[in-house]
């Protein structure tokens, strides 16, 4: 299945897809509905199909032939596996080759509520091939348990009424995030809620990334930052802070919650001299409080939180 979100139906892209690939099943969203809208509409089917698992894939990737097959045996290993992650090479496009640089093995998570993708930027190794627990996948590629995404669904209801198999109003990734840290947002859910997220090495895929991260200090996250589109400033600032604001009444340790609060201080600081066009988004923020409140209310939190902070790790 494949949500085009191009703004007219008749493209480059999907006169491709139709012309070569007639056994996709082709929508046109007739608007640029987002990461998150649209792959919720593809879960959404795959529920009500009777799929168990789903393959939530960027375009710009390119697979080994056991990809999926391995993907499925780490899945089935174990019954209380939300997610797979795979491990994700970069392709090289220009040269139209594979590379040994990686580009995911998972996403990672700081004290300070950061999130990276695990050894982007370093050469495999194989050291890195041991099937393992990671905090969360990144929503380039990743299996996805049916099961989990339902039991961690945001639907706008009350919490009273039964829970409403593949409905409509049913959102797995936040429909607040139009786009970026929906996957970390997701990731947290199915954390908070007592569900396993592995990665699972022997899936091996490739990845043209439009925006890689390049260091984890504070001064190479603001070095980095001059390579990123304004457009997609905005949505990974706005998008943090409704992910932190859904978290703010969890009971995590006086240590997180200073090194959380402390970074966001300096990240306003920063935006504040720097990117001064990043603050109408508090705006947007202010406005949005009455539909994050409503998924704060409907977190759950089935595990100690000491399990979740084992993720965490500093700088």
């Amino acid at each position: 299945m494949v949500v085009d979100n191009s703004d007219e139906e008749v493209n480059e892209n999907s006169i491709y897809i139709k012309n070569n690939f007639p056994e996709i099943d082709l929508s046109w969203a007739g608007k640029n509905l987002g990461f998150a809208k649209a792959f919720n509409k593809m879960i959404r089917r795959s529920i009500n199909d009777g799929a168990r698992y789903f393959l939530a894939l960027n375009p710009d990737m390119i697979f080994e032939p056991n990809f999926i097959e391995a993907m499925v045996r780490v899945m089935e290993s174990d019954k209380k596996i939300g997610a797979v992650a795979p491990k994700i090479l970069k392709w090289d496009f220009t040269n139209n080759r594979k590379t040994d640089q990686i580009d995911s093995l998972g996403l990672s998570l700081t004290r300070e509520h950061r999130f990276f993708d695990e050894h982007q930027g370093e050469p495999d190794n194989p050291g890195l091939n041991t099937v393992h627990e990671v905090f969360g996948f990144t929503g380039a590629a990743a299996l996805l348990n049916l099961a989990a995404l339902e039991d961690v669904a945001y639907q706008e209801k009350s919490p009273l009424a039964p829970p409403c198999r593949g409905g409509e109003s049913t959102e797995y990734f936040d429909e607040l995030m139009f786009m970026y840290k929906e996957d970390c947002d997701l990731s947290y859910r199915l954390r908070l809620a007592g569900w396993k997220i592995v990665l699972a090495p022997q899936a091996l895929a490739y990845h043209n990334r439009a925006v890689a991260a390049k260091g984890k200090t504070n001064l190479q996250i603001a070095l980095n930052r001059r390579h990123k589109s304004r457009l997609v400033k905005k949505w990974s600032f706005l998008n943090q802070w409704i992910l932190l604001l859904k978290l703010k009444n969890f009971p995590f340790s006086f240590g997180v919650k200073l090194a959380t609060g402390w970074y966001q201080i300096k990240s306003l600081l920063f935006v504040s001299l720097f990117e001064p066009f990043l603050l109408k988004e508090l705006v947007k923020l202010w406005r949005l409080r009455p539909e994050i409140k409503k998924r704060r209310e409907r977190l759950r939190l089935d595990i100690e939180i000491k399990e979740l902070e084992k993720f965490m790790y500093d700088i």
